[in-house]
């Protein structure tokens, strides 16, 4: 079992070469647990790089990347790996979400595999967790793909926090959404984060939402893999 002051995630050395002119490259990142920590200018290729070292779906040609203190190369094998996903919630478009059903049959799907009706036992949770991440009630019936584009992130973030992860990872969450609606949702992602205490790790190339929802938003340097901050922003909870 990991310390409990032990960081969530911790990236040391980390290179890892893909379809890109030079490889990914991180010198060190911590993501402490309760702390949301945003990387600004993280391409879309290289954030889904990113994301499967994290996860463990691929591992680093050189460095570490530890998750609770486990290093994802010790995972031995498939039923392992697919248990440990249990520790991550990610908010990204390659999380589909159902055009077919609507928002509330979306957000029982972490709870139950009967959707078409959803149980009544559920209807309670689905709702709670809707009003946490700032879905109103009205929009539960609709059909996800008639959904505006902020509901449709909201399903997407509710989806993700839905079975209390260890860390959230927030894939380019915004860039399906009018900037008018950017603020808003970082404050329900700070609010909904905040309450379950999780640590966040946000890769964007849209610097105003780092700034608004990270306690830490910083700057990868591809050269190098160093992080240098944005801007200052106090740590609070």
């Amino acid at each position: 079992m990991p310390a409990a002051d032990s960081p969530v995630l911790q990236m040391t050395g980390v290179e890892k070469r893909y379809h890109a002119l030079r490889p990914l490259r991180l010198a060190e990142l911590t993501v402490a647990r309760g702390e949301r920590v945003a990387l600004v200018g993280v391409d879309g290729g290289m954030a889904e790089v990113l994301v499967n070292l994290v996860t463990g779906a691929g591992v680093p040609d050189r460095g570490e990347v530890r998750v609770l203190g486990q290093s994802t190369r010790d995972i031995s094998d498939g039923d392992e790996w697919l248990a440990s996903l249990d520790r991550f919630g990610i908010v990204s478009d390659r999380a589909v979400l159902l055009e077919g059903s609507t928002i509330a049959q979306n957000l029982a799907m972490p709870f139950t595999l009967q959707v078409d009706p959803v149980p009544p036992e559920i209807v309670a949770r689905v709702e709670t967790l809707a009003a946490a991440c700032g879905i109103p009630e009205s929009s539960l019936s609709r059909f996800v793909g008639d959904a505006p584009a902020d509901v449709r992130a909201r399903a997407h973030l509710a989806r993700a926090v839905a079975l209390d992860p260890s860390l959230l990872i927030l894939e380019h969450a915004t860039a399906g959404l009018p900037a008018s609606s950017v603020a808003g949702f970082a404050d329900d992602v700070v609010r909904v984060t905040g309450s379950r205490g999780l640590a966040v790790l946000v890769l964007t190339l849209d610097e105003a939402f780092a700034m608004r929802v990270a306690h830490r938003a910083l700057k990868l340097r591809p050269a190098d893999g160093s992080l240098q901050p944005v801007g200052k922003r106090r740590w609070y909870g």
